[in-house]
């Protein structure tokens, strides 16, 4: 990965306090996974901004190697790799991407 690339995504990942990565659009996702984590933060009513990938193929490949995680979407919670949308519907699930959006959101 290119040192500009790096850059970018850093800027976007630290940009907001969640942050996701998917395909498509938060307001038309265009595979399942990605459909899964923007039902899930829009049912928490919490602000987050996505990027998408379909749109920049620099930013598909470069965010697995800045994540070292194989898939997509990605989400980013204060500027910190939480997971992909298996681990996202698990910490949903468990009430503890709750709490991590609060204290992101309260910080």
């Amino acid at each position: 990965m290119t040192p500009e690339l790096q850059a970018r995504i850093d800027n976007m990942v630290n940009s907001q306090k969640i942050f996701v990565f998917i395909k498509g659009t938060k307001l038309m996702p265009m595979c399942g996974f990605s459909n899964n984590v923007v039902g899930i933060l829009n049912s928490l009513g919490v602000p987050f901004e996505t990027c998408d990938v379909l749109e920049d193929p620099d930013i598909r490949q470069g965010i697995k190697e800045y994540s070292s995680w194989p898939t997509i979407p990605q989400v980013y919670i204060n500027g910190e790799f939480v997971g992909g949308s298996d681990v996202v519907i698990e910490l949903y699930q468990k009430g503890e991407l709750q709490q991590m959006v609060e204290v992101a959101l309260a910080s």
